[in-house]
């Protein structure tokens, strides 16, 4: 936690984070751009000091990324690739959440 890491990484591990941090992503947002989970502070929109310091910003929730991606897999007929997931949320954190 508070480690700068691409966000596709992040996906990929995301139960092995705590359900109540929160990603902070560089834009634009694609499975490449830098990302940090951290804590939030207590308007979650806002984030933390290194955080902001890396230019990062507010990408979602930890437990609403695992809610999400896991209903959507479970909607699928085939696992989809990490990549594939990573797009998904992209496009849910910018459209939907």
């Amino acid at each position: 936690m508070g480690k700068i890491i691409k966000l596709l990484d992040v996906v990929g591990r995301l139960s092995d984070f705590d359900e109540d941090d929160t990603i902070y992503v560089a834009e634009p947002w694609t499975e490449d751009s830098n990302a940090m989970v951290a804590t939030a502070p207590d308007d979650s929109t806002v984030p933390p000091k290194a955080a902001a310091k890396a230019g990062l910003t507010y990408f979602i929730e930890i437990f609403i990324a695992i809610e999400f991606t896991e209903a959507w897999v479970a909607s699928l007929e085939e696992k989809p690739s990490l990549s594939a997931i990573c797009q998904r949320l992209i496009e849910y954190a910018t459209y939907d959440a």
